[in-house]
């Protein structure tokens, strides 16, 4: 006979301060990222120091390869990055969820997408993406957002499968099955709550994963161009001056790497814990 421990409830949620713990510092710098263009001291697009000037009193961070204040585009060039990565999170995880739990459903049909998706993940993603945005008329952070999307929904569709299949093949979803309930209910009360923890980590997978894909983008020469603020584009126009002034390319540098860990910690932290198994009395 096994007794389970209050220990035991409590580790099967996430405390509220561990959830705060890590979900604070991806919040503080999103809001910074969305209010930053309205306290940047300089306008991006001012020169205020010699080209990659070191920091002094006119630009703290210095400047850049036209002598733009790094620290004003600094705090312009979040809000950009991050609404697009947010969105092909958004658009990824909302996609797969529907079409992997219709697969868990639907074996044949779930057979069907399976095959279409490996097919979809034998295109190399960054070969994917310069066909996408080089065919998108006019090309920018649309083009690269939508690539980003379309190659991204294979691999999840995979996942979110993977996860939902033991979850279709439980007692209570086929005798709701069975009781004629329809698909759609199905889908929405019986596995997909049962889908928490999957769906917030690929959630903040594809939102690291839609980041770097930007950043990647930006060094081939797709997505935004100058003089849009944006931190990847900032890496790759300051790389030939990161002797003269290092901060033009390790500040954002930086913050996306700071957003990158601070996104998956706060989406680890709100998923559930799985419980514990307690030793036999």
């Amino acid at each position: 006979m096994t007794a389970a421990t209050p220990s035991a409830a409590v580790r099967q949620h996430p405390s509220r301060a561990r959830v705060l713990t890590r979900a604070v510092p991806a919040l503080l710098l999103v809001a910074l990222a969305v209010t930053g263009p309205l306290i940047a001291p300089e306008a991006i697009d001012k020169p205020v120091t010699m080209p990659y000037g070191t920091p002094d009193s006119a630009a703290a961070l210095g400047g850049d390869l036209l002598g733009r204040d790094v620290l004003s585009r600094l705090l312009a060039g979040g809000a950009p990055l991050i609404a697009t990565a947010l969105a092909i999170a958004v658009l990824v995880t909302s996609a797969a969820t529907v079409l992997g739990i219709l697969a868990a459903l639907r074996p044949r049909l779930g057979r069907w997408l399976e095959r279409a998706a490996d097919l979809a993940i034998l295109l190399p993603a960054v070969l994917g993406i310069m066909l996408i945005a080089l065919a998108w008329p006019g090309g920018g952070r649309l083009a690269v957002g939508a690539a980003a999307t379309v190659l991204g929904i294979p691999y999840a569709v995979r996942v979110v499968a993977a996860a939902a299949a033991p979850v279709a093949a439980t007692g209570y979803v086929e005798t709701a099955a069975a009781g004629g309930e329809r698909l759609w209910y199905l889908m929405a009360r019986e596995v997909l709550p049962n889908l928490r923890a999957t769906l917030l980590a690929l959630f903040g997978l594809r939102f690291v994963e839609g980041v770097y894909v930007v950043s990647v983008a930006a060094f081939l020469q797709l997505g935004p161009q100058p003089p849009e603020a944006d931190w990847a584009l900032m890496i790759r126009e300051n790389a030939p001056g990161i002797m003269l002034n290092p901060w033009a390319v390790a500040a954002p540098c930086l913050a996306i790497g700071l957003l990158a860990v601070s996104v998956n910690l706060a989406a680890d932290a709100l998923a559930p814990a799985r419980p514990t198994p307690e030793a036999p009395l």
